[in-house]
């Protein structure tokens, strides 16, 4: 184990008057060491820091280390510190491995917590796994410009004044939201100033801040269905009733929506999550009308807008009306990587004030060297050129996929045509389960999912979730083949368990 190079100031008990000082100081770091609090590899304050900070003599601070040093605790020289030992006594394992059961607690109630505790959910990241075919919502993060990333973010460090070490305004840094308003109004015809923009960690965070604002337990919100978990379980959280509403062809099923009674909608036009179809201009125009005449606010998330490899883009549905109806979401994570949690919202004026309010309350404002270090990439067209080039490279990748599944997965899985986003749909042939096909898949090193786990009960055919635009061209032909074999086996064997339900 490395030793750890800097250290802090040691809080000990109280010094004993009955027990000599160097006695004390030799019983403390040796119980904070059997407690866990000092891990090994840990460096302990110099001597002269310690007597010092607890008024002793120099030589009693020496006394005491050189016991535990000669009993194994500690370890270190003259000019070089003193650190935990990474190899301890064994008794002192053994002391430590039974002060680290946890002690069994009779008796105690548990705090009690509000409705909103027992309610949320935990909504799990995608995590650090391998990224395998046919991992979905994942960029292709190898192909990201981190060296041209670290010179911006050093340019930045190095002309950071004391104004910007101070922070920004509780909407996000100015010059951001200036370059956010321009880049949606010329790309995804946003009707918006930069006042409107608020820079938030993500989408994530604007469905909490909507939900704040917005709800009340026992309002009525209505999803697409199937659709992104973690806005259910966000208006699930504040108490809300959640209506579900099918997906169509030319996206959600207006005929399915309550006609009054509903405060909020949220939809995803540009590229529906999961089955990635694209709202039509038609029934863009028709859910804003519903919303006129129903008084709901719509959310948009405008969902893997930015990769779209056939047709024409279709203007942001917050673009087709005056604005007041729409709140509008989108988020910097896929498009560059997940780490960058920075997202951006455009509100209308009549909510603004509530929630720069709601913000100053939480979070105060994103962080202020990843929105510099944003500005400066976006403004200086670095953005621009890496969204045209991960076009290009998912688009190729998308077409590899395609081809493949239509020479090995013919009669498998009818891979959908929509030629959009990150990920695609696949519907399964024949009786085969979405579960069952997922499970056989995650035993050849394929990640596929099953689409009813985004779904509000069954409501679609049994189908697939698959990315790929983390996978280069090898690792999508090594994925089909290797579930053309999975899916293969598992029609057999629904066919062979259909037959026997039969006889």
């Amino acid at each position: 184990m490395a030793k750890k190079s800097a250290s802090y100031e040691l809080a000990l008990p109280h010094p004993n008057p009955d027990v000599p000082a160097y006695r004390w100081l030799y019983e403390a770091v040796r119980s904070e060491i059997l407690g866990g609090r000092l891990r090994p590899g840990s460096r302990l304050p110099a001597t002269r820091d310690l007597a010092r900070q607890y008024g002793l003599a120099r030589g009693t601070i020496v006394n005491a280390f050189d016991q535990l040093a000669s009993e194994g605790y500690v370890e270190g020289s003259i000019g070089s510190g003193t650190y935990v030992s990474n190899v301890l006594p064994d008794r002192l394992l053994q002391v430590a491995s039974r002060r680290a059961e946890k002690p069994v607690m009779r008796g105690k109630r548990p705090p009690v917590v509000s409705h909103y505790a027992r309610r949320a959910q935990l909504f799990a990241g995608a995590g650090n796994r391998p990224t395998r075919a046919f991992r979905a919502n994942v960029p292709a993060l190898d192909l990201f410009p981190v060296t041209l990333w670290t010179k911006i973010t050093t340019r930045c460090l190095r002309r950071i004044s004391k104004q910007n070490l101070m922070g920004c305004d509780v909407l996000g840094y100015a010059p951001l939201r200036q370059a956010v308003a321009e880049y949606l109004s010329r790309s995804r015809g946003v009707r918006c100033v930069p006042e409107q923009v608020a820079i938030v960690s993500g989408v994530q965070e604007a469905l909490d801040l909507t939900a704040r604002l917005l709800l009340n337990p026992g309002d009525r919100v209505c999803v697409e269905n199937p659709g992104y978990p973690g806005a259910v379980l966000a208006f699930q959280a504040f108490g809300a009733k959640v209506y579900a509403a099918g997906i169509e062809r030319d996206g959600i099923a207006i005929c399915q929506l309550p006609t009054q009674g509903v405060r909020l909608i949220y939809v995803t036009p540009a590229h529906q999550f999961p089955l990635g179809t694209t709202m039509s201009l038609a029934r863009r125009l028709q859910l804003l009308e519903w919303s006129r005449k129903s008084g709901a606010v719509i959310f948009e998330d405008d969902y893997d807008s930015e990769y779209r490899y056939s047709g024409r883009p279709i203007p942001a549905l917050q673009g087709l009306g005056d604005g007041g109806l729409v709140l509008y979401a989108g988020s910097f994570s896929k498009v560059l990587f997940p780490a960058l949690r920075l997202g951006y919202m455009v509100i209308p004026f009549d909510l603004l004030h509530r929630f720069e309010a709601a913000l100053s309350l939480t979070v105060r404002h994103a962080p202020l060297l990843e929105q510099l270090v944003l500005t400066d990439f976006i403004t200086q067209g670095h953005f621009g050129r890496h969204l045209r080039r991960m076009r290009e490279v998912y688009a190729e990748r998308l077409s590899v996929l395609l081809e493949e599944a239509r020479l090995r997965l013919a009669g498998l899985l009818e891979i959908s045509s929509v030629e959009a986003g990150l990920q695609t749909a696949g519907w399964l042939s024949g009786r085969m389960n979405a579960e069952s096909a997922a499970t056989a898949a995650a035993k050849r090193n394929v990640d596929v999912t099953p689409l009813d786990r985004y779904s509000q009960g069954r409501v679609v055919p049994e189908g697939l979730q698959l990315g790929f635009a983390a996978l280069d061209t090898k690792e999508i032909r090594r994925g089909v083949a290797e579930l053309a074999i999975a899916l293969e086996r598992e029609r057999k064997d629904s066919h062979r368990g259909s037959r026997m339900s039969q006889q």
